[in-house]
């Protein structure tokens, strides 16, 4: 027994058997955290070659007041960004909320009242549908309120695009074909970026007048490309995800074609103003230093996303996606089919937070979602899901998301300390054979 596993069970109350668990999953894994180091020092290169080729120096760490005209640091940032994802242009600030208002700003500077909308990756996310105007709620100032249409062409029986009924889905006012990367609340893997290419280059060759947009929330340095290297038009997402390295504090970016950033620029302020203004607070130190460690950073979530993965199919559990498939987001979700699994998972992964361990969080009725949500989310950043974080819409069949990890011994902890709790509470019996916990 290792001096690591001494201390957990002396320490921790950890089980012998709970650690085997996890020791014999970790062995599975070898190889493919091998090729995960690979692309981690690849992405490394390619941000530090951003870095240097916009000769970042401390002076860019400064900030200033009032309109935030002339802010140096705030034009670098932008500089960095557009190079990392190989595109004209970005918009990084602070005062974008979330990821949901960075594609919110996104759609609503590249469309107009009469054009089409089409997410060909099934139903997104669920604020996302609150900001089309999708579901059962009467929001005001939504997509649909404002006269653009919206179509969706769903994923085919391998979960993946349906090539010929995007073709067939086109009309002639479609002005965005939008693809959302991550799996969100869905029960599929993520969209790969072989996938998304097939789509961009599908829609440039026989529609090159339609934006391609990508949703690239959880996907950031997860492969050693981005959907911006083969074409996609713009993507957006948020900076207390992948980007930030957990160190941005608030914020969102959005990264593309010059004149589309220019239009979104004026949603986002206003017209004639655009990203001319715009203070950054102070932030760009932080934003920088995080997007040099995100390359780490996110290769640690993506190894305590298999690990989790693989932990608990070994108690036979439905993990998607699994173990051995291609990866395209930092996002494992577990199929526990019993509302009492799902929310003891997620308080034990709050109890093995940095801050707020001692929180017992509940299900409750979160803004923007139909379904009470029960959220784990002990972090340096306010919801900041690249740090250790899970979270569980109260909806049948009770899946569990698991994401995050600012460091790979964390998320490893965590996946140990949920096992253990529910071994505690009786709900899951470790000893027991393979697949007999799958009901």
């Amino acid at each position: 027994m290792t001096r690591y596993n001494e201390h957990l069970i002396k320490n921790f109350d950890i089980k012998p058997a709970v650690l085997d668990i996890v020791d014999r999953a970790e062995e599975q894994l070898k190889k493919q955290f091998t090729e995960l180091e690979d692309i981690c020092a690849i992405n490394q290169l390619k941000v530090l070659g951003a870095f240097q080729d916009n000769k970042i120096s401390d002076s860019h760490f400064a900030w200033n007041t009032g309109y935030g005209y002339d802010d140096a640091g705030r034009e670098a940032v932008e500089k960095v960004y557009a190079s990392i994802f190989n595109t004209e242009a970005a918009l990084v600030r602070p005062n974008i909320v979330n990821g949901t208002h960075a594609l919110s700003t996104t759609l609503f500077g590249i469309l107009k009242p009469g054009e089409e909308l089409i997410y060909v990756t099934g139903r997104p996310y669920d604020t996302l549908q609150t900001v089309i105007g999708i579901n059962d709620h009467d929001y005001m100032g939504t997509l649909t309120d404002y006269g653009i249409e919206y179509s969706e062409v769903e994923l085919n029986d391998n979960l993946d695009v349906d090539l010929e009924a995007i073709k067939n889905s086109l009309h002639e006012n479609t002005r965005v074909v939008a693809m959302q990367r991550s799996t969100g609340y869905d029960w599929r893997p993520a969209i790969t970026l072989n996938s998304i290419r097939k789509v961009t280059d599908l829609i440039h060759k026989i529609r090159p007048d339609i934006i391609v947009m990508v949703d690239n929330c959880y996907g950031e340095f997860v492969s050693a490309e981005e959907p911006t290297d083969f074409g996609v038009d713009v993507i957006a997402g948020s900076l207390i995800k992948n980007p930030g390295g957990g160190l941005a504090l608030s914020g969102g970016y959005i990264c593309g074609r010059k004149d589309l950033i220019e239009r979104i620029s004026y949603r986002l302020t206003c017209p004639g103003i655009g990203s001319e203004c715009g203070l950054t607070f102070g932030q760009n130190r932080s934003v920088l230093q995080g997007i040099f460690l995100a390359p780490k950073v996110v290769n640690a979530a993506l190894k305590g996303a298999m690990l989790c993965g693989a932990v608990y199919d070994m108690l036979g559990y439905e993990v998607c996606p699994p173990v051995s498939s291609e990866r395209s987001d930092i996002v494992e979700a577990i199929k526990f089919r019993n509302p009492d699994l799902a929310i003891a998972f997620i308080q034990a992964i709050q109890s093995a937070a940095p801050i707020d361990a001692y929180v017992t969080p509940i299900p409750w009725d979160m803004p923007g979602y139909d379904d009470q949500v029960i959220m784990a989310a002990g972090a340096f950043v306010q919801g900041s899901s690249i740090e250790l974080s899970a979270d569980a819409p109260l909806r049948e069949p009770y899946i569990a998301y698991y994401q995050g990890g600012l460091t790979y011994e964390h998320a490893r902890f965590g996946i140990i300390k949920s096992l253990q709790e529910l071994v505690n509470r009786g709900l899951i019996d470790v000893k027991k054979a393979q697949g007999e916990n799958r009901k």
